[in-house]
């Protein structure tokens, strides 16, 4: 987890108890108290103008949290050092605060965990929620977490009773707050019957899972003297400090693929001695006792094994290491045991085989002729072998032959195909052409069809003159019966327009039969660029399907271009 996330998630905690409203606003003077203190806690030089700047007494209202981010990330986050504060000390102070206003224990004293026991749950609950706010922890995490504790006082978690509180207790954020997971542990439903000392050790125990550090000793490089440090255990480095304090630190020793630690022999009044080799220093180490110099050694070498593999879950790896060398001592121990009494019974024994050593020479003999019989056993089978293996050698070689044969007959099927799709191109060309043909055609078609409709407006227009005269000429015979004589002229006149007329209509009917002729010579045209288009899709057909060796010619309906023949189908009828 990224160092700036993991202050975040206490700072968030810190925040939130000083919103006494609960209206996600903070006046300016706590948060200055606030920042003060982080500045203090973190080892970061002191700032004073820029804190009075950033919270001026004429800003209106208080601050949220939005507002006080970018003063913490430029003034304090980014100025963060990892190693150069005390973790523990900047959680402690951001649990207090939060700790006054949100932790309620049972006023009673009857709480299943201490003050010191819940500050720890808190901060393994921090390590363990999820990256994102309000701070929740997931059941499966919880689960997880429980059961480290449970098993660290060697008692198995009661799922169902855990399973059962999670399905009553509301769930914000699909997960629990950590007070609700507090409140939880100090029910006392998942931890019943259990002494609060033995809980305490077991919060400890898993506390410690995070942190990797102790006392060594450690030789100096210049004056050469054995001094005593705390030391610190990462991912990506070994410090070392003054004392468990941590507030002055010694030196740091950086861990990549390149690093070994080795085991040395007992020198100088120092036992248990081990070193850690860099490319530049070689560091060398005391423990205590043989079982921290084996822990500290595992420890160390899988920190250098992780940092190659480019991973960070060093505590959960060196807890499950630290397990199996548990095991692994307790099985030496057994059958360490188990051989002592093994040899008192062959002390007991020793007297009886003496007595039957002269039985043993014998069977030494029988067993030795039986010996050279097996001997000359295994070498018959090994000739034996052999031979089966030259067979089989000789196999391979021909099955060699024939696939280089058969390889070459491949060469000679591509080279066909090759061939046969240069020809299949060419048709493709031709058959463009004869789709450019047919929408040539088409195109006339079209034309010839505007023409036609043209004419057919014009005779239409000429047949309404018609009747238009026709209706004149009645009307002018009922208003000029009485007057026959003296019309007779205009009647005539009207008479010779009505025959120009008839001719114009006649005229327009002989150019409608023109356009007729030429729709049906558009229409053979547009038969003959779709005869066209079917031999080229049954020659394309014929190309497109592979010959083998031995095939039969078969005539295949379709093709690449067989989606044109219902097209063409449906252009004719819209031409008939």
């Amino acid at each position: 987890m990224d160092l700036r996330a993991e202050l975040l998630k206490s700072i968030w905690y810190a925040f939130t108890a000083l919103d006494v409203e609960k209206s996600g606003k903070v006046s300016k003077s706590q948060l200055k108290v606030l920042s003060h203190n982080l500045y203090t806690v973190l080892c970061i030089p002191h700032d004073p103008v820029a804190l009075e700047e950033h919270f001026r007494d004429d800003d209106d209202g208080p601050v949220s949290s939005q507002g006080y981010m970018p003063y913490l990330n430029k003034y304090i986050l980014d100025k963060v050092e990892e190693g150069a504060f005390v973790k523990e000390n900047f959680d402690e102070l951001c649990w207090t605060l939060t700790a006054k206003k949100n932790y309620k224990p049972d006023r009673n004293g009857n709480s299943i965990i201490s003050h010191q026991d819940a500050f720890k749950l808190w901060c393994l609950f921090n390590f363990l929620s999820e990256d994102k706010y309000p701070l929740v922890m997931v059941p499966d995490e919880v689960e997880y977490l429980l059961k480290k504790i449970c098993t660290a006082m060697n008692v198995e978690l009661n799922s169902c009773e855990l399973d059962d509180y999670l399905s009553q207790e509301p769930q914000g954020q699909g997960g629990l707050t950590v007070w609700q997971f507090l409140d939880m542990v100090n029910s006392g439903r998942l931890l019943r019957g259990i002494e609060q000392e033995a809980i305490s050790m077991a919060v400890e125990e898993v506390y410690q899972e995070v942190i990797e550090d102790g006392y060594l000793w450690k030789k100096g490089q210049l004056r050469r003297n054995w001094s005593e440090r705390w030391f610190m255990l990462k991912p990506s480095s070994l410090s070392y400090y003054m004392s468990e304090e941590r507030k002055e630190k010694k030196g740091s020793i950086a861990l990549d693929k390149h690093c070994c630690v080795e085991v040395l022999p007992d020198r100088d009044g120092k036992r248990c001695m081990f070193c850690v080799k860099t490319s530049s220093r070689t560091y060398e180490m005391s423990a205590s006792d043989t079982r921290q110099r084996q822990e500290w050694t595992l420890a160390i070498q899988t920190a250098i094994r992780l940092q190659a593999e480019g991973k960070k879950s060093l505590h959960k790896d060196l807890k499950q290491k630290r397990r199996e060398q548990r095991e692994q001592r307790e099985q030496r121990k057994a059958a360490k045991e188990e051989e002592t009494q093994r040899l008192k019974q062959l002390q007991e024994e020793k007297e009886r085989k003496l007595q039957e050593l002269e039985l043993l020479k014998e069977a030494q003999r029988q067993a030795e002729i039986l010996l050279q019989e097996e001997e000359q056993r295994r070498r018959q089978q090994h000739e034996e072998m052999q031979r089966t293996l030259e067979i089989q050698l000789r196999e391979a070689e021909q099955a060699r032959a024939s696939m280089q044969a058969e390889m070459v007959l491949k060469e000679a099927e591509a080279e066909r195909q090759r061939k046969r799709i240069l020809e299949l191109e060419d048709m493709q060309e031709r058959l463009q052409e004869a789709l450019q043909q047919e929408v040539k055609a088409r195109q006339d078609e079209e034309a010839v069809r505007y023409a036609q409709a043209r004419l057919l407006a014009e005779e239409e227009e000429k047949l309404k003159q018609l009747m238009k005269l026709k209706e004149e000429q009645e009307e002018y015979i009922i208003k000029t019966q009485r007057e026959k004589q003296v019309l007779k002229q205009e009647m005539e006149n009207k008479n010779k327009c009505l025959e120009e007329a008839q001719k114009q209509l006649e005229e327009v009917r002989v150019n409608r039969q023109r356009v007729d002729q030429d729709v049906m010579a558009a229409q053979r045209k547009l038969r003959q660029a779709s005869t066209n288009v079917k031999h080229w899709n049954v020659q394309m057909n014929r190309l497109m399907h592979p010959i083998g060796p031995g095939d039969k010619r078969t005539n295949v309906s379709g093709g690449v271009f067989a989606g044109y023949q219902p097209l063409l189908s449906r252009r004719d009828s819209s031409l008939k």
